[in-house]
């Protein structure tokens, strides 16, 4: 198959391409980000990198009528991205993702849409199923811009479809591994990593009772690619994760003694971090009933063990001098 991924040189599809490219399909990624996610594929024949942007119509418009199938990831995702510059998270989730599917209901070109869990917001409706109430905080909390972004992107997503474009939904849970943010920034294991190589406290907020569900990156590309596949899952919206939950205080105590740092844990207030603009969530589980079914995918590689592997990772890349 010829494989659009926007936002292609992003961490989920990075590996997304990777496992594209290792069963024989054509790639092409269009990203507005730096190539360094994707610079070990630069060389292959079958790998096109474009770097612009998904708010760039014409663009879109010549990859699209090149692909055979569209996974659209381009987005600004990232805590301090939805306190720091809400605008932009709206811009470019809402209105490149309606030119996304525009281009391709015109084109006829199936879509797997990139969404979160956060669309879930503080929903105590656990676990998470799709059809599962939503729960948002006010529009003053800049926190909700980016599960409200989202929302509209699915939306749009089925909008479409009752006009006859052939679309999947994923919402993705903590997804982690290889590759993931810089340390120190974006999610709360590469920024518990971060503090890990310094051997500073770890920093937990709250109490750190809160809970998450991580998934690790391998598990989540094969449920990607049999979304893109699988006739049954087109019209739906299907949770991607695991359903083991762990609180993020016990996720700290277990990255310290994986890492044989001598790190200790320090408790702060949200505010302290994100100051008056972010809502921490109680707990996130998906229910993953139709994952199994309908993607014939269940979760193989442990917390424990994918903790190892992206621990290992980094420190890899720490030794080659890697950003």
């Amino acid at each position: 198959m010829k494989v659009l991924i926007t936002g292609g040189a992003g961490f989920i599809g990075s590996h997304l391409a990777d496992a594209l490219l290792a069963r024989g399909d054509e790639v092409t990624i269009l990203d507005v980000a730096s190539d360094l996610k994707v610079r070990h594929q630069l060389g292959h024949p079958k790998f096109r990198y474009v770097r612009d942007s998904v708010l760039n119509r014409e663009i879109v418009e010549g990859l699209v009528s090149w692909c055979d199938l569209v996974y659209h990831f381009a987005a600004v995702v990232g805590v301090e991205h939805y306190v720091g510059d809400p605008y932009q998270v709206l811009n470019v989730n809402v209105n490149g993702t309606q030119t996304v599917l525009n281009v391709a209901f015109k084109a006829g070109k199936k879509v797997v849409f990139s969404s979160s869990s956060e669309v879930y917001g503080r929903s105590l409706e656990v676990p998470f199923t799709e059809d599962g109430e939503r729960v948002l905080g006010s529009t003053r909390i800049d926190r909700w811009c980016y599960s409200t972004s989202k929302a509209v992107g699915e939306h749009f997503c089925f909008a479409y479809h009752k006009m006859g474009l052939p679309v999947v939904v994923l919402r993705y849970f903590n997804v982690y591994g290889p590759r993931l943010d810089r340390m120190d920034v974006g999610r709360v294991i590469s920024i518990f990593l971060g503090q890990l190589t310094r051997g500073a406290p770890l920093t937990v907020i709250g109490n750190g009772e809160q809970t998450r569900c991580f998934t690790y990156v391998e598990d989540t590309v094969r449920a990607t690619l049999a979304s893109g596949a699988t006739d049954e899952a087109v019209g739906r919206i299907i949770n991607v994760g695991s359903d083991r939950e762990v609180s993020i205080r016990s996720l700290a105590e277990m990255m310290i003694r994986l890492s044989g740092s001598r790190s200790t844990i320090t408790f702060v207030p949200q505010e302290s971090i994100y100051g008056e603009s972010y809502e921490d969530i109680p707990r996130r589980v998906p229910d993953l009933r139709l994952m199994k079914r309908v993607l014939r995918v269940t979760p193989q590689v442990s917390l424990e063990e994918g903790l190892k592997r992206t621990l290992d990772w980094f420190r890899g890349q720490s030794v080659e001098g890697s950003p």
